[in-house]
């Protein structure tokens, strides 16, 4: 201890607690519910193109070449590769950074539709890109809100390491 420094700066080294213990408690619960609720609404968004890529079996597997893009979604002919899967004259694609007119994407059908969604490593990862943000997201509130630096660290790195892969492999 520095002869200077009192002793009660030298024996504390949290941040101090709030005065009540129920503002403390309710911080932690309110903060926890809304770090849940971001991994949640990642999860949530993630899945609905993620089980189509994880979950194949029984889907129609193919690749399409892709012709054209507009308002959001880039389409072209379907050629399929897997058995029971039909040839098509247009099947759409969500426009991503990830797409370019004139490439071709394995791809996987969504069952009853003519969208598709890329398949492969690539396609996985694109699918989980919004759990990455999520995970960046609540890595802030973990931080911040729990004052809990290294589990926020971990998030923000899982993160970060989600959507570099994903920007990559794309």
């Amino acid at each position: 201890m520095i002869p200077a420094m009192p002793a009660s700066a030298a024996r504390s080294r949290r941040a101090p607690r709030s005065p009540h213990p129920l503002l403390h408690y309710g911080r932690i619960t309110a903060m926890g519910t809304v770090t849940a609720l971001i991994l949640i609404a990642g999860v949530w968004a993630s899945w609905g193109t993620a089980q189509h890529v994880m979950l194949p079996r029984g889907r129609e597997h193919g690749t399409i070449t892709v012709t054209d893009c507009a308002d959001g979604t880039c389409g072209g002919p379907y050629t399929p590769l897997s058995q029971g899967s039909r040839p098509r004259e247009r099947v759409v694609v969500e426009d991503s950074g990830a797409v370019a007119e004139g490439r071709t994407y394995t791809v996987v059908v969504k069952p009853s539709s003519d969208e598709a969604v890329r398949s492969g490593p690539g396609g996985m990862l694109l699918a989980w890109a919004p759990l990455g943000g999520a995970l960046l997201l609540a890595s802030v509130v973990v931080a911040g809100g729990l004052r809990r630096t290294r589990p926020a660290w971990l998030m923000a790195g899982a993160g970060v390491a989600l959507l570099t892969a994903a920007f990559l492999a794309a």
